[in-house]
């Protein structure tokens, strides 16, 4: 009993000295804590509220419950929604969905889709080579050097960017979607991406031990083959031809007839990231999905700047590919990204007083879903509404599409994808710049999902 009582004592010591140090919080301080909640009657309103409904349910603004007009002045011809199931692929959904836009509007095909699944087989692919070829090229390096740290961190994802869509598209080809169907895995990629990335970190360990050049390639074919192996027991081998109407096609012919222009030259992709430096040209290290590939570059732009061509584009009939932190703000209910559906600041009494540029350097906003911008409203010369045809099913928001006003546009819209023919004069001296390159753990490295 003595020594329990002399442990116990020296605990409560110790707690009291951690306690005690500077920074900390102590005795003193936690009472002036306390001395700040009150429990008026609207905390305990509130607090009963917060134990029977959701705090996104609470937060509704009931001043803003009406549905937002659907009319908009310009739309972009489309058929049919797709839908990403349980997967982060919704770059893959929305390059393709810009690529069947121009298919359908070039052939007058139906409710036609390109296969999702063909196309993500040889992402995985790929991006297992860039992982392995990254290693070996940095395994001269101490494996707690911040580059192999990061590199270990992230073998592969299911996420991604349309440069990745260009890349995989321009080099693989294309096939229709009843070709190649989506499979259970497709749909649902995580169990699947848990075990890849451990059979490729174990496989980055036996490169690193590896000296001979030639040994270490070897080894990395024979890693490949095991994934190949893999991702055909989880989605098909895809095809190397195929019928489609009576015809035979390779997947690369089939995209020259169907689509046609080359998407690595034909598009350009610009940022609203008032963070940086505007007019300014970025790249972003192993922001790729091919090893021989393109990292991910684009022209920093302020907002007004990126509507002008996105308006542009509309007109034209094209629709594009368009990326944004679509949790903010979103009724998924109604369909709408509105800054006045929600009142959390009223609810929890607290200010929000973070701007675009704070809220990017502090990790609270981001890019994370990318979807096809198809629609904008304008009166008066100003756009007052926007409309992006999403990837969660014809069910989702308002007829498988998402309704943005343009004043949650400024706040977290991200990047958009042109084509060339859209840029300024004043704005394509920009494109030759010599772009900075910016680390691989940059925030913006984030692909969609």
């Amino acid at each position: 009993m003595k020594r329990l009582t002399i442990a116990l004592a020296a605990l409560l010591s110790l707690a009291a000295a951690f306690a005690q140090s500077e920074g900390g919080i102590s005795a003193d301080m936690l009472s002036q804590i306390r001395k700040g909640y009150t429990a008026s009657p609207s905390d305990k309103a509130v607090r009963n509220a917060l134990n029977a409904a959701s705090l996104n349910t609470l937060a509704v603004n009931a001043e803003n419950a009406a549905m937002i007009d659907t009319q908009f002045s310009d739309r972009v011809k489309t058929v049919g929604i797709t839908d990403q199931k349980q997967s982060g692929r919704c770059w893959l959904f929305t390059g393709l969905n810009v690529l069947r836009a121009a298919a359908i509007e070039k052939h007058g095909l139906g409710n036609f889709q390109f296969s999702q699944c063909y196309s993500f087989f040889y992402d995985q692919l790929e991006k297992a080579n860039l992982f392995l070829q990254a290693i070996i090229d940095t395994r001269d390096l101490p494996i707690d050097d911040r580059k192999v740290d990061w590199l270990l961190s992230n073998p592969i994802s299911d996420g991604g960017t349309f440069t990745g869509v260009a890349n995989l598209v321009m080099k693989y080809g294309v096939v229709p979607a009843d070709v190649m169907p989506e499979s259970l895995i497709a749909n649902s990629t995580s169990q699947l991406a848990t075990q890849l990335k451990t059979i490729l970190r174990q496989d980055a360990l036996a490169l690193r031990d590896i000296c001979c050049d030639d040994d270490v390639q070897a080894a990395k074919v024979g890693m490949l083959s095991e994934i190949y192996r893999i991702l055909c027991l989880a989605y098909g081998e895809p095809p190397v031809d195929f019928e489609w109407k009576g015809k035979t096609y390779t997947p690369q012919e089939f995209y020259a007839e169907m689509v046609g222009f080359d998407l690595n030259h034909n598009y350009v992709m610009l940022m609203n990231d008032p963070s940086r430096e505007y007019f300014k040209t970025y790249e972003i290290e192993y922001d790729r999905h091919l090893y021989d590939g393109d990292n991910w570059l684009y022209l920093n732009l302020p907002i007004e700047r990126i509507k002008e061509m996105a308006i542009a584009s509309i007109k034209d009939g094209n629709a594009m590919y368009f990326s944004c932190d679509v949790g903010k703000f979103l009724d998924r209910n109604k369909g709408v990204a509105d800054l006045a559906n929600f009142d959390y600041e009223s609810l929890l009494g607290v200010r929000y007083t973070m701007d675009k540029k704070q809220r990017i350097q502090t990790h609270a906003s981001g890019s994370s879903h990318a979807m096809t911008l198809i629609a904008v409203d304008i009166k008066d010369g100003k756009p007052l509404k926007w409309m992006v045809e999403n990837s969660w099913g014809a069910s989702s928001g308002y007829q498988g599409n998402i309704i943005m006003t343009d004043e949650w546009f400024d706040e977290y819209m991200f990047r958009l994808v042109v084509e060339r023919k859209y840029i300024p004069e004043d704005l394509a001296g920009y494109l030759d710049q010599e772009p900075v390159m910016l680390p691989a753990w940059d925030p913006m490295f984030l692909g969609e999902e």
